[in-house]
């Protein structure tokens, strides 16, 4: 029996369309599903009912601002990147004690300042930019670097 070779057909992309939206500001429905599945977990986060997908979230927005503060882009985040970083490894420690997972008072306003200005930085900056601050925080968690922390 001889071999058969089985084609495979890839779905065609319009390169000129994936180089507009990559052109483009950030928006639409996936910010706006970001941005809510981000709020969501704020709100659970603040009334003490959040979970380890809630920390998660929150955990990720506040590394993408934090390296997109250090590239440049809205460098006014990091100190309270850095209180937010304080306050949720606080709730890490909490919910493996207690297995309750919420903020303080003080991490609740932090976190918001990093919402609102994470929300100023990926509206400010094109979807390919975006994309990029994204996957470099991604590799630089990865690698463990010196300044990444391990909860």
């Amino acid at each position: 029996m001889r071999k058969r070779c089985k084609r495979k057909v890839y779905a065609l992309v319009n390169p000129i369309d994936m180089a507009i939206q990559g052109a483009c500001i950030t928006a639409g429905q996936p910010l706006q599903q970001l941005r809510l599945g981000e709020l969501s977990a704020l709100d659970a986060m603040k009334r003490g009912i959040g979970t380890v997908e809630d920390w998660r979230i929150l955990t990720d927005m506040m590394n993408i601002a934090e390296q997109m503060g250090k590239d440049g882009i809205g460098p006014e985040v990091l100190p309270w990147c850095e209180q937010a970083q304080q306050s949720l490894y606080k709730a890490a420690k909490r919910y493996e004690g207690n297995a309750v997972m919420g903020l303080d008072g003080q991490g609740i306003r932090a976190l918001t300042e990093v919402f609102e200005y994470h929300d100023l930085q990926r509206t400010s900056v094109a979807r390919s930019v975006y994309e990029q601050q994204i996957e470099k925080t991604r590799r630089k968690i990865k690698s463990h670097g010196k300044d990444v922390v391990a909860i």
